[in-house]
């Protein structure tokens, strides 16, 4: 929960927790309730306890280790958990076999028949599957037109699938998992294995199709935006706990801790400790009127888009906090410009430049600048 900040002293240092923000229980499609998962003396999952909602888009987003793909074996049924609670629908899916639970499951590698067509690979999960397979070839036939031309492979039916492009290839992974009709698909970085363009392409598509048919995805990823793009809702993964599970804009503005900060990839992160209103690192002592409440540890962090480059020495006016530097080099990257400073200590800080904002800076290498930054932008963590 929030705490509202007070105004009746200024200069008071105001306190907020990380938000609490979860659907209701009532329209849930899936809860988890202290999932543990351990793989000897190793912890893959420790408590996660999450509920999603009926008809939303969930991004699954951590490093490499964090826990993303053993969370979703977990909940697909080809592993059990040691400890907690899964509800499907409100029901107990302990001990119930994958193939039984009615959850579809996208694969990283689309885990494709080589052997059989489009048609034939879409057509599969219907007429094999354990649970009141279709028999009637006329219904068949036309629930697969259906989802071919909902996923937009029309006129691709009888190719077979080594004759189609990556991205079809993930459209026909998905149509094979939709065509059952779950009402929980979890896509185990669908598009891992696609070129950057078609990646960005598949995004929308993904949220077309699942808005169509108005089931809930949980989506796992690695990049941090690709989670923030296509998600109502991110789970950041820590180390196999929930590190935060919020709306995209509040986890990008507000990171509920350090290591959620460090995952986003944009934010420059400063150790030290807070004290007498103020937060002292390495770099110098940084005003604080706002503290996010965190046990992990202190941090101050501020986005690299956030900070502006000014000449060497130039005197914070009121409100900014900021360091001294020296310019090492820049990278562009069509839409920004990162620049990249070290300070006395050795750190190195990034300043984010959009290029639809403001125009490229001309900076000198090893030429001394000042950094500075809204106190208010900063998150610090105490």
């Amino acid at each position: 929960m929030l705490l509202p900040e007070d105004h009746s002293n200024a200069g008071a240092v105001s306190f907020e927790g990380a938000s609490d923000r979860k659907s209701s229980a009532a329209g849930a499609v899936l809860e988890l309730d202290g999932v543990v998962r351990r793989y000897g003396g190793t912890t893959a999952l420790d408590r996660v306890s999450l509920t999603l909602a009926g008809n939303e888009y969930v991004s699954l987003l951590g490093p490499s280790g964090s826990g993303k793909t053993v969370l979703l074996r977990v909940i697909a049924g080809f592993e059990e958990p040691d400890a907690g609670a899964i509800l499907f629908k409100g029901r107990s899916i302990a001990g119930v076999p994958a193939h039984k639970r009615g959850i579809g499951f996208v694969f990283q590698n689309f885990a494709l028949f080589p052997h059989l067509s489009v048609y034939d690979n879409i057509a599969f999960g219907l007429t094999n599957r354990a649970d009141r397979p279709i028999t009637d070839k006329a219904k068949v036939r036309k629930t697969v037109r259906d989802m071919v031309e909902l996923v937009g492979l029309a006129g691709l039916e009888n190719r077979g699938v080594h004759q189609i492009s990556g991205g079809q290839r993930q459209r026909v992974a998905l149509a094979r998992t939709l065509v059952a009709e779950p009402n929980l698909v979890l896509l185990d970085e669908p598009l891992g294995a696609l070129d950057a363009n078609l990646r960005n392409r598949m995004r929308g598509e993904l949220r077309r199709i699942r808005e169509k048919l108005a089931v809930t995805f949980l989506h796992v990823t690695g990049s941090e935006s690709e989670a923030l793009a296509i998600g109502d809702r991110v789970v950041v993964l820590d180390n196999g706990h929930v590190g935060q599970f919020d709306r995209p804009d509040e986890i990008y503005n507000r990171p509920a801790n350090p290591n959620v900060a460090r995952f986003l990839n944009c934010y420059n992160i400063f150790s030290g400790t807070v004290a007498d209103g103020g937060f002292a690192s390495a770099a110098g002592i940084f005003p604080v009127t706002r503290l996010r409440k965190t046990s992990t540890g202190p941090a101050y962090a501020i986005r690299r888009d956030l900070v502006a480059i000014r000449p060497a020495g130039q005197e914070r006016g009121p409100g900014q906090a900021g360091v001294e530097s020296v310019f090492l080099a820049s990278e562009y990257s069509g839409s920004a410009i990162t620049y990249f400073f070290e300070l006395a200590g050795g750190q190195v800080v990034e300043v984010e430049n959009h290029l639809s904002h403001r125009k490229p800076e001309e900076l000198s290498p090893k030429a001394p600048y000042s950094l500075i930054w809204s106190v208010d932008d900063a998150v610090v963590f105490a």
